[in-house]
């Protein structure tokens, strides 16, 4: 929490006392702040933003709590001068090393990319090609500001999301795993299976509505793409 309620007035700060302050402020954010979905999109005009839902554990709120803060500290710095745009990114997939994609695929590959629980979560998801070209677009469109998703239009099911995987890759194993099993590895990692069990139906209005055309749409050929990556620069 603090790490960037912190850092952010930081910035709101400094750009309020620029002499001469830039014309717009690109501000993280994360899709996680919209709520447990199953049936709902939750799009950046008309999505609901999470928070006790009856059917998610009270302990996905922090991250909720994270998200909302961090929005309201950026909100709240006076910056007449300087667009504020809220960046509510899904998880950008690229093939460095480290990153959610190199992890993700490590499972796939040693069997184990399998469906997690129910596996009706939904995954929300953007290639790190499309990310990039969304922030070259939000610095050129000055009508843009506030809260703007960053996603692709086709978040899927768990379930549907790792099948996809692991055809890309070329496996036929993925083990499942159990709702009791992801909560023992959560334990030990220190996190919430919140990570994993949430659904997270998000979708882009603001940016497509304005023009915006995604490269990789689909989570198919998004996953064709970095799996062929993957291979050629690991």
């Amino acid at each position: 929490m603090e790490s960037r309620i912190d850092s952010t007035r930081v910035v709101g700060e400094a750009i309020s006392k620029a002499a001469n302050p830039p014309k717009v402020w690109l501000q993280s954010s994360t899709a996680t702040i919209y709520a447990h979905s199953f049936d709902r999109e939750n799009d950046d005009v008309t999505g609901a933003i999470g928070g006790h839902e009856p059917d998610a554990p009270d302990t996905w709120n922090f991250s909720i709590d994270v998200a909302t803060n961090w929005e309201r500290v950026t909100e709240e710095a006076p910056t007449p001068g300087t667009r504020k745009v809220l960046m509510r990114s899904a998880m950008t997939m690229g093939p460095a090393r480290g990153g959610i994609f190199d992890t993700m695929l490590g499972i796939v590959r040693f069997g184990l990319g399998g469906t997690a629980a129910s596996g009706r979560q939904y995954i929300s998801w953007i290639h790190e090609n499309d990310f990039i070209r969304s922030v070259y677009w939000l610095i050129e469109h000055e009508e843009l500001s506030g809260p703007i998703n960053i996603a692709s239009q086709h978040p899927l099911p768990n379930r549907e999301f790792m099948r996809i995987f692991r055809e890309a890759w070329g496996t036929s194993i993925g083990l499942p795993a159990f709702e009791w099993q992801l909560a023992i590895g959560a334990f030990f990692m220190r996190t919430e299976t919140e990570l994993i069990l949430k659904s997270r139906r998000v979708v882009p209005k603001l940016l497509t509505d304005s023009g915006f055309e995604f490269e990789y749409p689909t989570w198919p050929d998004a996953c064709r793409d970095l799996c062929e990556r993957w291979r050629k620069e690991n």
